[in-house]
């Protein structure tokens, strides 16, 4: 059985970008579920922090995730907010209990 792969990305915007980083986020989430092997991709806003999203991933595998991170929908989110993200941290896990 193949371990699925969890990915919690996340991104802090500027304060001065926080919906350029929005709008530009929420345009990854309709290609990105067409692509294969993805399971889940959830973005979310903190209630207390809205320069703070986490996008909530699950990939049949890191092989295919790895496509999704050389995607050109991905490319050009990077151009797009080039310069407005204070901060990007990306963790990939897998789920410990059944």
């Amino acid at each position: 059985m193949t371990q699925i792969l969890t990915i919690v990305a996340r991104i802090e915007a500027k304060v001065s970008t926080i919906e350029l980083v929005k709008a530009a986020l929420l345009k990854l989430i309709a290609p990105t579920l067409n692509e294969e092997g993805c399971l889940q991709y959830d973005l979310h806003q903190d209630i207390e922090n809205p320069q703070v999203f986490i996008f909530y991933e699950n990939w049949q595998s890191r092989a295919l995730w790895q496509i999704h991170m050389n995607s050109t929908h991905l490319k050009n989110y990077m151009r797009e907010t080039e310069g407005a993200v204070a901060s990007f941290t990306l963790n990939e896990m897998q789920r410990l209990t059944a």
